[in-house]
């Protein structure tokens, strides 16, 4: 009962700092997301150096990450007209070329993985900034993005726990079932529905496509980062959220949503879905 309450609580007061650093403003987003992308890395390349050659600088991976979230936040809030994207490719060639004075065992392993952390966690969470921006400031569509995600994980599990007999993916997950997707799924769908309410400039149908992905990408993106941990060999990502892990465990599905959905968002404005 006491993990129960603690799971409980920590998850609503993250989920609260969430929602309340995207519908503030913009810079509370881009402040709080900041922190966010710099654990997420953090936590990956702690994961990733416990791999045999393997030894990933933490800090120059997350000046990476903070290099390429701010740049995409200055680009698209418009903060600019320098072509900010220059400094960050300029890091990434000074990083390639620093690998050469660090005499490690395996510098191709280390700059491998460091462009992976770039790719799996840094760009995602520097894609947020066009879902937000997509329209001038769009909160509520980059909020609706992390709210589907929580209800159709929330579904997923109750139905699974309840109804859950075939495995999903036991080799990675052995706890997801076809069940639990399919009513997450059932879930995610009466997501769409409200936030269609909120902004009927999109269509309903548009919505629930969008729900959707969110499922689909979503679930492929947390079977990703369950890979990642049963490499490894390690139940969570981190520990800094009580009874939840670590970040990487609370944005696991995000990291391949949000790409997806980015692409969608963009073939529904040019199609003239959202007037």
């Amino acid at each position: 009962m006491n993990n129960f309450v603690k799971r409980t609580l920590s998850g609503f007061v993250f989920i609260v700092i969430v929602i309340g650093s995207i519908i503030l403003n913009q810079y509370t987003f881009a402040g709080f997301f900041s922190i966010i992308t710099i654990f997420a890395i953090r936590e990956f390349h702690k994961l990733t150096n416990e791999l045999p050659n393997v030894n990933v600088n933490q800090f120059i991976a997350i000046i990476g990450s903070v290099l390429l979230f701010g740049s995409t936040f200055i680009y698209t809030a418009k903060l600019t007209e320098f072509p900010i994207f220059i400094l960050y490719g300029i890091y990434i060639l000074i990083i390639f070329i620093f690998e050469l004075f660090r005499q490690k065992a395996n510098p191709l392993n280390n700059l491998a993985y460091f462009v992976l952390g770039q790719i799996y966690i840094a760009l995602p969470f520097s894609i947020l900034n066009f879902i937000l921006f997509i329209d001038n400031w769009q909160p509520i569509i980059l909020l609706a993005l992390f709210v589907t995600i929580w209800v159709n994980d929330s579904g997923a599990y109750v139905t699974g726990v309840t109804f859950g007999k075939h495995r999903l993916f036991e080799r990675i997950s052995p706890k997801k079932s076809w069940e639990g997707f399919f009513g997450g799924a059932a879930f995610a769908l009466m997501s769409g529905y409200i936030f269609s309410l909120y902004i009927p400039e999109i269509s309903l149908l548009s919505w629930l496509v969008f729900s959707e992905i969110i499922v689909i990408f979503g679930t492929l993106g947390d079977l990703i980062e369950s890979l990642l941990k049963r490499t490894v060999q390690v139940k969570d990502s981190g520990n800094i959220i009580p009874g939840h892990g670590g970040i990487l465990d609370r944005f696991d599905s995000m990291l391949l949503a949000a790409p997806i959905i980015y692409i969608y968002l963009i073939v529904i404005f040019a199609m003239s879905v959202y007037r």
